[in-house]
């Protein structure tokens, strides 16, 4: 899993959950997944400081992988490829 914004995957759907908290974004994330066909790469945008701990776990217990993950000022990046 890549940290750096220097080497942030492309991706194919961006989701935007900035305002939203727990545990709204995850359940706008199972809906958008639904959307998507697996390999594709969904960006997740979030001010929630619990989706740091949220998305590991949904895309562990779903079979998704985190692929990168970046955190700044108070926003939160996350790249998964569907499983």
């Amino acid at each position: 899993m890549v940290d750096t914004a220097d080497s942030l995957p492309d991706f194919q759907t961006e989701l935007d959950t900035s305002g939203l908290y727990c545990p709204e974004p995850i359940m706008l994330m199972h809906n958008k997944v639904r959307d998507m066909q697996r390999g594709e790469i969904l960006k997740v945008v979030a001010t929630d400081p619990a989706t740091a701990r949220d998305v590991p776990k949904f895309c562990s217990f779903l079979g998704h992988e985190l692929l990168a993950k970046q955190e700044s000022d108070e926003q939160y990046l996350y790249f998964i490829r569907l499983g």
